[in-house]
């Protein structure tokens, strides 16, 4: 890169990072919360409008989450939440945090929350011993929602075609109530808007465009699209996997002001940082 075009482009981030947040255009009238219950997509579920995300720096198995507060801490963080109003718990088999869940479902009926997991399975063989595996460590007969995880091909419903077959018969039989999936990539959340077996998308979204798809307003069309068929849409990354954490309240005004996305989930590792979620959300939403 030619060093002058190094500089205009250094000054144009720079005058970027110091352009105020247009809150009048994305300020809305009605004050929103946490705690609302959504109604997502077409699927007959109800979530609220801010999950517990329990996966901050997932991988491998465990996360922030599960690292720093342990089984009973997490548990009772979910706990904690619960008696504020917020029953969406947001999980997976790479976060390693489906017992804390069920350490969450010792003071919670379970038919009072509304759980979220990811597999990776692509085989029917691995599909099957994930939903089975999965309800055994979250100690529950059923799961609300099972997404594929991460999803980058452009081509995934042939190559995940044996595990959605099996998704969509264990919604049959209750096993689950909805799949979706979790998309990482442009070419995937395209191919999610046009797949009808597309109950449920987790699309990361966000007004800085960072760790997303694509930039936003290429991504908002198709969010919209999905929107319009019916699918829930599901919001991560909205703090920008913690890179907006500086600009908590226009990351917040941004999504809530969104009327394709249903809700969003937010990893939160205290009591703290969920607390102060609960009273941001509310200001934000009509901030303009």
């Amino acid at each position: 890169m030619k060093r002058r075009t190094f500089i205009h482009q250094s000054l144009a981030a720079s005058a970027a990072a110091f352009t105020p947040f247009p809150y009048h255009l994305y300020g809305g009238n009605v004050k929103k919360f946490a705690t609302d219950k959504i109604p997502l997509g077409n699927t007959g579920i109800k979530v609220t409008r801010l999950a517990m995300g329990t996966g901050t720096n997932g991988v491998g198995g465990s996360s922030n989450q599960t690292r720093k507060l342990g089984v009973k801490g997490l548990g009772d963080l979910l706990h904690m939440a619960f008696d504020n109003g917020v029953s969406f718990w947001d999980s997976a088999d790479q976060y390693g945090s489906h017992g804390h869940l069920k350490q969450g479902l010792k003071y919670v009926k379970r038919e009072d929350v509304v759980i979220l997991s990811k597999t990776h399975a692509t085989s029917a063989k691995e599909m099957k011993a994930d939903l089975d595996r999965f309800r055994q460590e979250i100690g529950t007969d059923y799961i609300d929602i099972i997404l594929l995880h991460a999803i980058t091909n452009g081509n995934w419903p042939r190559v995940k075609e044996a595990a959605m077959e099996v998704l969509s018969e264990a919604r049959e039989e209750g096993i689950i109530r909805a799949h979706g999936v979790s998309c990482h990539s442009l070419e995937a959340l395209e191919t999610a808007a046009d797949t009808e077996w597309v109950q449920v998308d987790l699309a990361r979204y966000n007004q800085a465009s960072v760790a997303m798809d694509g930039k936003y307003d290429v991504v908002r069309p198709v969010l919209e699209k999905m929107k319009a068929a019916g699918k829930g849409i599901i919001g991560m990354k909205i703090l920008g996997a913690g890179r907006l954490s500086d600009r908590v309240d226009e990351s917040l005004t941004f999504a809530l002001n969104q009327p394709f996305i249903d809700c969003f989930t937010i990893g939160q590792e205290s009591a703290d940082q969920h607390l102060d979620l609960l009273k941001r959300i509310p200001s934000a939403s009509t901030r303009g």
